[in-house]
């Protein structure tokens, strides 16, 4: 624990990419970076934009943060206490998390835990988030949580920038390992919420409702134990599988176990899938984990090798795939080297990687969807004048229901279920226009435009994670009230568009 706790010397991410003018969209659009000095990295459809800023509250590890459908920020949490908008203290947001252990490593930087607290939105209620998070605790022999707390969010309160309206609600109690994932539930509008036991052994389940938060129950599986366990449990963006990664010692080097379950987001039953131990050689202790957008791989790391299995086959750990080797670039000379730590992927399908400690420079994974090296690894090729280290903690906010499943309940026509958000402007339009939209998860789409005849006259194909595209009619097409529709998955919108050109 010493060990780790040293590794965690933030300050600031200011990338070295061109400040081009950039558009985010979506619940999870927003990394915020530094303790000391600051920056909010913004992600696009295909790229990212990252903007130095001022604000109260900083980050080391533990961030929560959430946006509004249009991509700007609500608020955040570092385990502290919870920031609106503006970046300082939300009202009633200050004593999160009340213990020594709290102030005496949180009050300064923030919380060192990753993965641990998560914003989600409360079911059917769309003024309202609820804050799931935790803490260290001295009553523990490895300072692990012993508590699993609930805050909620009233969004329409002090004009706009949010309250909080209850606080420090204890959900659970027990021995927890660091980190907590969600996923949606199969009825397309509950939720989900995963805790760990310290141990490794265990998983505890939370189901969030419009009424209640419930604890389900807890499943114990029987894979090898460690105390103090700690990692980034992710649920695959298809919810369909949730891995973690364990690690144990035994007194001269560090084994490193990785656990696939297959998970069913009606019941919310686990069912041990595989489970394998990986080892570099290099005694390394691993903590990163995530999956492809598609969900059809999974990687993982220690602090020196980034590893790909396909977790659609029978045999999993078969297609184990070594995708990248640290190099031993110094970031920040003469100590830092940038090897692997926590995996984010963000909402333009790239996975990016921090290190275990104060870097300049983050990895960045172009195409986690392909199989081997072909996921183009690029090691420290975002350069940053300040140093960073943790990841936001963003579930799967657009996971919808689970299509003819026994808890495919709430509503009769699924056509409704998803909320494309779809926008374009100007309109009228001289022909050329932008459009904004928000695809079903994993989905591609298509964009097609038909006259007052029902005729198509232009058709786009919208890549899976887009949300933005510029379009520029051809001159030929004449004057006049056109249908613009896009479809992805078995869903689809229509607006009109008025073209006038002189």
């Amino acid at each position: 624990m010493k060990e780790f706790i040293r590794f965690f010397i933030v300050t600031m991410l200011i990338s070295n990419a061109p400040l081009v003018p950039a558009v985010g969209q979506g619940l999870n659009t927003t990394w915020l970076m530094g303790d000391q000095s600051m920056a909010r990295m913004i992600f696009t459809d295909t790229s990212y934009n990252i903007t130095p800023e001022v604000r109260k509250i900083p980050f080391i590890d533990t961030q929560g943060n959430i946006s509004d459908s249009n991509g700007n920020l609500l608020m955040s949490s570092n385990g502290y206490f919870i920031a609106d908008a503006s970046g300082d203290t939300m009202m009633n947001g200050g004593g999160l998390n009340p213990n020594q252990c709290t102030q005496d490593y949180g009050a300064s930087d923030g919380m060192f835990l990753p993965y641990g607290n998560i914003i989600l939105p409360m079911p059917g209620d769309t003024s309202k988030y609820i804050l799931f998070h935790q803490t260290c605790d001295y009553n523990s022999s490895t300072l692990n949580s012993i508590e699993i707390f609930y805050s909620v969010i009233d969004i329409t309160l002090n004009n706009g920038l949010g309250a909080v309206i209850s606080k420090n609600n204890i959900v659970l109690t027990g021995s927890f390992a660091y980190g907590m994932t969600a996923c949606k539930h199969g009825n397309g509008r509950d939720w989900w919420l995963t805790a760990l036991s310290d141990s490794g052994t265990t998983v505890h389940k939370l189901l969030v409702t419009p009424n209640d938060i419930t604890y389900i129950g807890s499943q114990a599986f029987s894979v090898q134990p460690n105390p103090g366990q700690a990692g980034q449990p992710v649920f695959s963006p298809n919810g369909e599988k949730f891995a973690y990664r364990n690690a144990w010692n035994n007194g001269v080097s560090w084994f490193n176990n990785l656990r696939i379950l297959d998970f069913d987001r009606c019941s919310g039953l686990f069912t041990l899938d595989t489970t394998f131990s990986y080892s570099d050689g290099s005694n390394a202790y691993g903590w990163g984990t995530m999956f492809s957008p598609n969900s059809q791989f999974l990687y993982y790391a220690t602090s020196q090798t980034m590893y790909q299995v396909d977790v659609t086959v029978s045999n999993i750990g078969s297609t184990q795939q070594v995708v990248a080797v640290n190099d031993t670039f110094l970031s920040a000379p003469p100590v830092f080297y940038t090897n692997f730590y926590l995996m984010y992927l963000a909402n333009n399908g790239k996975i990016y990687v921090s290190s275990t400690s104060s870097v300049l420079d983050l990895h960045e994974m172009n195409f986690p969807d392909s199989a081997g090296i072909a996921c183009d690894v690029q090691l420290h090729n975002i350069h940053v004048p300040h140093f960073f280290i943790g990841v936001p903690n963003h579930p799967n906010y657009y996971l919808g229901v689970l299509t003819g499943s026994v808890c495919d309940s709430l509503t009769s026509t699924h056509e409704i279920i998803h909320d494309f958000k779809f926008s374009l402007s100007p309109n009228p339009s001289s022909g050329d226009f932008k459009i904004l939209y928000l695809l079903t998860q994993n989905q591609n789409g298509k964009l097609e435009i038909y006259d007052v005849n029902g005729r198509s006259i232009y058709e786009m194909n919208l890549p899976k994670w887009s949300t933005m595209q510029y379009i520029s009619l051809p001159s030929t097409i004449a004057d006049g009230i056109y249908n613009c529709v896009i479809s992805s998955g078995n869903s689809s919108v229509n607006k009109k568009l008025v073209v006038i050109r002189n």
